[in-house]
């Protein structure tokens, strides 16, 4: 019987987590980004823009988050479901 560890494993190297925890990546470096500029900007219309960048990619990050626990929850679920058997 396989170990826990193990199981965990294969749910951590599930190609679509990957590709979710790639992409909560990709946000993440675009946020520090735009964390410079929004410090070295002065007009007022520049932040406001920056700030609205923002605000979507860390709406996206929440969203990506959401994902990953369902697919998680999911392939857990399934893995139960086959060690049953």
């Amino acid at each position: 019987m396989p170990k826990i560890q193990d199981k965990l494993k294969i749910i951590m190297d599930d190609p679509y987590l990957n590709d979710l925890r790639d992409d909560f990546q990709g946000y993440s470096n675009q946020l520090k980004k735009l964390k410079k500029k929004l410090l070295k900007t002065k007009s007022p219309e520049s932040q406001a823009k920056i700030i609205k960048q923002i605000d979507s990619i860390a709406n996206k990050m929440e969203n990506n988050q959401k994902q990953s626990v369902k697919v998680t929850k999911s392939r857990i679920k399934e893995l139960k479901s086959k060690s049953k058997k």
